[in-house]
């Protein structure tokens, strides 16, 4: 499978879960739509772009299980998380509650606004390692006090790779009068997407990871009785727009000019990569995570660790804890954990090793995907051997 992907061969790249990774033909297909945009710009933008990107909507609204009216196009699921959070009224004593396994981008979007506000942001603090979803339920629930406003919840948590049981969650926090957004960053083509029965307020999410769209592809969904009072992060023309259409769509869908050629190639991306096994996404969902726990026990093994978490929410992310480390000198690098640097430069694996819950202690998270094998796994195992410190 590796050929379809521009990935250095000499590299095992285990770390599709942080940007992902976009196969040869769509990023062919994308170079054929920037040809075809810079052709002539202003018929490509003003005549051409508007039914691909309802074409596009359409295919997309049905990997994710949607109606096409409810969704749009953003960047990425952080720009998601700060269209919703940054529309929101918030009032002093209000709380916006998180999870202490949320992205440190949102979680900073949350901080901004409630800070702005002279709300709060509240923390549930889920417990990890952990032997079953109830201990999340409890968690979450635990926190809601009757000045939540809005909780933002993880589908798949970044730095531990759990897969929150959001279809248990939710309903319980609407019948709270909490709304809930969620930043499914990781979710599109991890797992089986139905956003019109799963019940969010607003569910936000990433193209260019396990989907393998190129970069800057991602979605906005909201419930049809919220989208009304929904801006985009940045303000244009459709905030005035008179053309007899949902004004939701007429803002999203224009934020000056882009190139949106990442939007359009989700479609290609689901259609190519769904082809590479018989059949299809189900199959691939299911060998991803096959692979990745089979990855997980290797790594459990070699490291005499219990898996941290059931298998029941996992899904092609897994964290398994590692030994502390010494605290990183400060850095512009974005990630500067000693280990992860080793682990590129000396053994050429691509893997992160997030510092977390904080430092000294920190995790090793594995991804799978179509180009990944058992080898790369086991070559990572023995190398986390070699480095661990004598007892």
């Amino acid at each position: 499978m590796r050929h379809h992907w521009l990935l250095d061969p000499s590299i095992a790249f285990l770390n599709h879960g942080s940007f992902g990774a976009c196969p040869r033909v769509v990023l062919e297909h994308q170079t054929e739509l920037r040809t075809r945009l810079e052709s002539e710009p202003v018929h490509f933008f003003l005549h051409e772009l508007p039914p691909m990107l309802e074409q596009a909507r359409e295919a997309v609204a049905a990997f994710v299980g949607a109606r096409a009216e409810d969704l749009g196009f953003v960047r990425n699921a952080t720009s998601g998380v700060n269209a919703v959070l940054r529309s929101l009224s918030f009032e002093p004593g209000d709380e916006l509650l998180v999870t202490d396994h949320g992205y440190n981008a949102c979680s900073n979007v949350a901080d901004f606004v409630t800070r702005r506000a002279g709300a709060r942001v509240a923390v549930a603090r889920l417990p990890f390692p952990l032997h079953s979803e109830d201990e999340v339920v409890e968690a979450v629930l635990a926190a809601v006090t009757d000045r939540t406003r809005v909780a933002l919840l993880d589908h798949v948590t970044s730095p531990t790779g759990l897969v929150l049981p959001l279809e248990r969650l939710l309903p319980m926090l609407r019948e709270r009068g909490v709304q809930t957004l969620v930043d499914g960053a990781h979710a599109p083509g991890m797992l089986e997407l139905d956003l019109t029965a799963l019940g969010a307020t607003w569910y936000t999410a990433n193209f260019h990871k396990h989907t393998c769209a190129p970069k800057g592809a991602a979605m906005l969904w909201a419930r049809e009785d919220v989208q009304a009072d929904l801006h985009p992060a940045t303000i244009s023309h459709g905030y005035n727009s008179k053309r007899l259409r949902k004004r939701w769509l007429e803002e999203i869908d224009w934020q000056g000019t882009d190139d949106p050629t990442s939007w359009l190639c989700v479609p290609r991306a689901i259609e190519f990569v769904g082809s590479l096994v018989e059949g299809g996404w189900p199959e691939i969902r299911a060998r991803n995570r096959a692979l990745v726990l089979r990855g997980r026990e290797i790594l459990c093994e070699a490291l005499d660790v219990s898996a941290p978490a059931p298998e029941s929410m996992i899904g092609t992310l897994a964290a398994v804890p590692l030994w502390p480390g010494e605290d990183a000198p400060p850095t512009s690098a974005l990630y500067a954990d000693p280990l992860q640097i080793a682990l590129f430069e000396e053994d050429r694996i691509e893997v992160p090793i997030p510092p977390w819950p904080g430092p000294p202690q920190r995790l090793v998270r594995i991804s799978a995907h179509l180009y990944n094998d058992e080898a790369e796994y086991r070559a990572l195992a023995r190398a986390l051997v070699r480095r661990r410190p004598s007892a």
